[in-house]
C-alpha cells in the first residue's frame, strides 16, 4: 500500500468512527442505542426501529453504481432471510462521500433501476461469461423488491471529513456546553476511544452502548493520549494544542502550581527528568529582585524509587540548582510550614520537591493561595483532588519527553 493509499484508508476508518460518534450524540433517546459493526458498520437502535446503515467514504473516487452493489447485494440478502424469519425486520441506509458523480443517482431508484444497476452481475470472460441476477436466486418478487425500497435510504451527498468532525465538535458542545477545546480534546477524544474499544468486541451485544451510557463514558477529566486521537491530529500538533491551552500565559501570575510527573522504570532516564526539573524552573519560576511576589513550582515525581530521588536531588544541588522538600535536617518529619516557604531572589529556591502524594495533599490543603494542579500520567491517573476552588489538569502522555514539550 502506498503512503497516499494508506493516508486514504486512515481517512476512511476515521469517517466511519466519526459518523458512528456522531449517530449516537443524535439519537432522539437516552435509551436509543447504536450497535458497531453487526449488521452493518452502525446499526441504530430506536424503541420502534433498527437502521442499518453502511459507510462509504471515496473523496478522490467518482461515483458509479458498481461502487455501492456489494453493499447493495448484502442488504438484500439481509431482507430476504428477514423475510423467513432467521434475521430481524430492519431498515437499510448507505451513506457516502464521493469526489464526483452523485448526478447518476439524481432519480427515484425504483424495482426495475435496483435490478438493474445493483443486483444484476457478470461472472466470468469470454465464453465462460455469465449473467447473474441476485434477486433471481434469492428468490425475490418485485413486490418484495419494492417492499425492499420502502425500507432502503441512501445518501451520496455526505458530509465531507473536515464538516462531519465540525458538526461532531459542535454537537458535543452543545451537550456539554462546553469550550471548543475540551469538545475535542477531552469530549471526542474519549468518544473516539469509546468507539474504537466497542469495534473490536467479539459478540454483537458487546458491540452496543446506548446514548445514556455513550455519553457518561465520555465525560471524564483526564486527557487521554488516545493513539487514533493523537494519528488524527499529528503528534506535534496534539502537544502544542495543550501547551497552548494550559502553558502560554504572557504575565505569569503567582499562582501555587503542583506539577506531578511519573516515570516509568524501563524507560527512565535521569538527565530527561532533570531537564523537566530545569524547565519547569524557567518557566514556572519568578525570582527577580524586583518581583513583588516572588514565586517557584511545586514538583513530585510518582513512581521514581527513593534512591534514585535522593540522588537526583544530590546531583541539582551540586549543580547549583537549590531546592528544598519539606525536611529541614536528617529524619526530620515532612513540614509543610517548611516547604511553603516563599521562593525569592535572596534564598535562591528554584523548585520545591515532594517526596509523596501524601506530601502533596498535606501541602495543597496547608496554602490558602490559588492553587493549580497539572498531572502527567502514563496509564490511569495516580492522584485525585477533586475541590471546586482548586484546578486539576489530568494529562495523558506516551512518554516522559512529552512532558516538556507540553510545559
Amino acid at each position: 500500500m502506498t503512503d497516499r493509499s494508506a493516508v486514504d484508508t486512515i481517512r476512511g476508518y476515521f469517517y466511519q468512527f466519526d459518523l458512528s460518534i456522531l449517530s449516537v450524540l443524535k439519537l432522539a433517546s437516552l435509551d436509543d442505542s447504536i450497535e458497531i459493526e453487526c449488521t452493518e458498520d452502525i446499526d441504530i437502535r430506536t424503541a420502534t426501529d433498527i437502521t442499518a446503515t453502511q459507510c462509504k467514504y471515496f473523496a478522490k473516487t467518482e461515483y458509479n453504481h458498481s461502487v455501492i452493489k456489494d453493499a447493495v447485494k448484502h442488504m438484500v440478502s439481509h431482507f430476504k432471510e428477514s423475510l423467513t424469519g432467521t434475521k430481524p425486520k430492519v431498515s437499510y441506509s448507505i451513506k457516502g462521500h464521493y469526489a464526483s458523480g452523485q448526478e447518476k443517482l439524481d432519480c427515484d431508484i425504483d424495482v426495475d433501476f435496483l435490478k438493474k444497476h445493483f443486483l444484476t452481475f457478470s461472472e466470468g470472460k469470454g465464453t465462460t461469461k455469465v449473467t447473474r441476477y441476485h434477486h433471481t436466486e434469492l428468490g425475490l418478487s418485485d413486490a418484495d423488491l419494492g417492499e425492499f425500497l420502502k425500507r432502503f435510504t441512501i445518501d451520496i451527498r455526505a458530509k465531507e471529513f473536515d464538516e462531519q468532525y465540525r458538526e461532531i465538535l459542535g454537537a458535543i458542545q452543545s451537550i456539554f456546553k462546553s469550550t471548543p477545546f475540551s469538545a475535542e480534546y477531552f469530549y471526542y477524544n474519549n468518544a473516539l476511544a469509546v468507539i474504537r474499544d466497542l469495534s473490536i468486541k467479539v459478540t454483537p451485544m458487546d458491540r452496543t452502548i446506548t446514548k445514556k451510557e455513550f455519553l457518561e463514558r465520555i465525560n471524564t477529566s483526564t486527557i487521554l493520549f488516545n493513539e487514533w486521537f493523537v494519528e488524527k491530529k499529528g503528534k506535534k500538533e496534539h502537544l502544542a494544542a495543550l501547551r497552548k491551552e494550559y502553558f502560554t500565559e504572557f504575565n505569569v501570575s503567582p499562582h501555587e502550581r503542583f506539577f506531578l510527573v511519573e516515570v516509568q522504570a524501563d524507560s527512565y532516564m535521569r538527565s530527561d527528568l532533570k531537564d523537566i526539573f530545569f524547565e519547569l524552573s524557567k518557566k514556572w519560576a519568578k525570582l527577580s529582585s524586583r518581583e513583588p511576589s516572588p514565586f517557584c513550582p511545586y514538583i513530585h515525581v510518582h513512581g521514581i524509587p527513593d534512591d534514585e530521588l535522593l540522588a537526583l536531588k544530590r546531583e541539582l544541588s551540586a549543580e547549583g540548582f537549590k531546592l528544598i522538600d519539606g525536611h529541614d535536617f536528617q529524619a526530620a518529619d515532612f513540614s509543610h510550614q517548611s516547604i511553603t516557604q516563599q521562593a525569592t531572589h535572596g534564598n535562591g529556591i528554584k523548585i520545591k520537591i515532594l517526596n509523596t502524594l501524601s506530601n502533596v495533599e498535606q501541602t495543597l490543603n496547608w496554602i490558602t493561595k490559588t492553587r493549580r494542579i497539572y498531572q502527567f500520567h502514563f496509564g490511569n491517573s495516580y492522584f485525585d483532588y477533586d475541590k471546586p476552588a482548586v484546578k486539576h489538569v489530568k494529562i495523558q502522555v506516551a512518554q516522559l519527553s512529552d512532558v516538556k514539550s507540553i510545559i
